[in-house]
């Protein structure tokens, strides 16, 4: 049987070896493209009162949003406790509209942000309705902040539109 110090390498044969195992990751299964920047503005949410409760809501179905992802956007429910965000999505030219409503309605805060373009707010109608024209498309993602009640943030997940 062979010991731990008969299997040991030398730094410098290491070093190669680790490095052949990095070329062949990098080869086989390279970090997508546009990743890093996603995942760091899905996380750079500014203008955040601390005070203010932050909830990530979730997609209302599991399936693949083959629509979304063919660069045909349709119709995207997002929800997060008693809240549910539904918003439609139109392409404009080389923008978007998206025509959105929240459950429980209320005259709530919406804003769109999208990587690279900054964003967008209104806010929704007594009846939870808000449209935003002249949306950049990119990666996208809603905040709704509450009103009534204990204020709070909801934060949907990104979606590339």
């Amino acid at each position: 049987m062979r010991t731990k110090d008969e299997y040991e390498m030398e730094p410098a044969e290491r070093d190669f070896w680790l490095a052949q195992v990095a070329h062949l990751v990098d080869d086989l299964d390279p970090v997508p493209v546009g990743l890093v920047a996603r995942a760091q503005f899905a996380i750079a949410i500014e203008d955040i009162d601390a005070e203010v409760e932050l909830e990530a809501a979730r997609w209302a179905d599991q399936r693949p949003l083959v629509g979304v992802r063919s660069g045909a956007p349709g119709t995207i429910t997002f929800f997060v406790g008693d809240l549910t965000v539904m918003v439609n999505v139109t392409r404009t030219g080389e923008r978007q509209r998206i025509d959105g409503w929240l459950v429980p309605a209320g005259e709530h805060g919406v804003e769109v942000r999208v990587a690279d373009h900054g964003s967008t707010a209104t806010t929704a109608d007594v009846g939870g309705r808000f449209v935003l024209t002249e949306v950049p498309r990119g990666t996208t993602q809603i905040l709704v902040r509450m009103n009534g009640g204990k204020p709070r943030t909801v934060v949907t997940p990104t979606v590339v539109l």
